[in-house]
């Protein structure tokens, strides 16, 4: 009886520690695989590292929110199923795991890097405020999103001390921006007129507001991406047409979340959307592969 409460035990903390939503920290490798370093076994191992750190935190910022949420998640239908909410995880131990994990990924940090460990600190706090006070801010709630894969960029970029590309940063705001609209749009869509009382912003959406900014946005992103494919400094390191070869998947990777946005109402959980649909992940294997060649064709002896 004892070994069956304690793998329940360990099952639902595993659950609340979202670990499927460790995809989301893989942008702490976005520097190192542009800046062409992915073959060196000292920067790879550092950013590695990065990741395996920004999965502690961002694990341990997840025992935050469903500690602080867990009265609206049990009115909420799919969130009512979380460990908490349904009271099959303890409050003693979801604070006791985030207590470590803030500790463990703080200590981490400081070896692998200072100032990598300020940017992974500063991830930990906004995602603090945001949980207790920004997510009910009405547009400024998505900025901090955005801002959460920034800084996994930024961290990304301080490991392996390389400059970190203009265009880069634009990209990945965007493209976290669009998301994060995304899911508003399915929130308020699955929660219909309950979506006032679950949260209080979500009354701040209206579908026509969210859809035009998703419009705006998804725009923004194709063009920032396509300026960058044929910018200066792409065209002299890999000549014409160089990275533009990609825009197609990138064409293709936002269409196709637009349609399972739409047409499939899905979008709240931006890695289980990517993850589970077969010509979403062709699509994501299909550009990095061609990116991945474009970039390192030169390096490779």
């Amino acid at each position: 009886m004892a070994d069956t409460d304690l793998r329940g035990w360990l099952t639902a903390l595993w659950v609340t520690l979202r670990p499927s939503q460790w995809v989301k920290n893989l942008f702490v490798l976005a520097p190192i695989f542009f800046s062409q370093h992915a073959f060196s076994p000292e920067l790879m191992g550092r950013s590695l590292a990065a990741l395996g750190l920004f999965c502690m935190m961002s694990s341990a910022m997840y025992l935050f929110n469903d500690l602080n949420d867990r009265e609206q998640d049990c009115l909420h239908p799919k969130k009512c199923r979380r460990p908490l909410a349904s009271g099959d995880l303890g409050i003693g131990t979801a604070r006791a795991a985030m207590g470590g994990l803030w500790f463990f990924a703080l200590a981490g940090g400081s070896f692998v890097s200072r100032p990598f460990t300020v940017v992974l600190g500063a991830y930990g706090a906004l995602n603090l405020l945001y949980s207790v006070r920004l997510k009910h801010v009405v547009i400024l709630d998505v900025f901090v999103i955005a801002a959460g894969y920034l800084l996994r960029v930024v961290g990304g970029a301080m490991v392996i001390k390389v400059d970190m590309s203009t265009w880069l940063l634009i990209c990945t705001t965007l493209l976290a921006l669009f998301i994060a609209l995304c899911k508003r749009r399915h929130e308020v869509v699955l929660l219909e007129e309950d979506a006032h009382g679950h949260r209080q912003v979500l009354s701040d959406y209206p579908l026509q507001f969210l859809d035009l900014m998703i419009s705006v946005l998804a725009s923004a992103a194709l063009m920032s991406y396509t300026l960058y494919t044929v910018s200066e400094e792409i065209v002299r390191k890999f000549g014409r047409p160089g990275l533009l070869l990609t825009v197609p998947f990138v064409l293709y990777g936002f269409f196709r979340y637009l349609f399972l946005v739409y047409r499939k109402e899905e979008g709240g959980d931006p890695t289980q959307n990517i993850l589970t649909d077969r010509p979403m992940l062709v699509n994501l294997l299909l550009w990095a592969v061609t990116a991945g060649a474009i970039l390192y064709a030169r390096t490779i002896p």
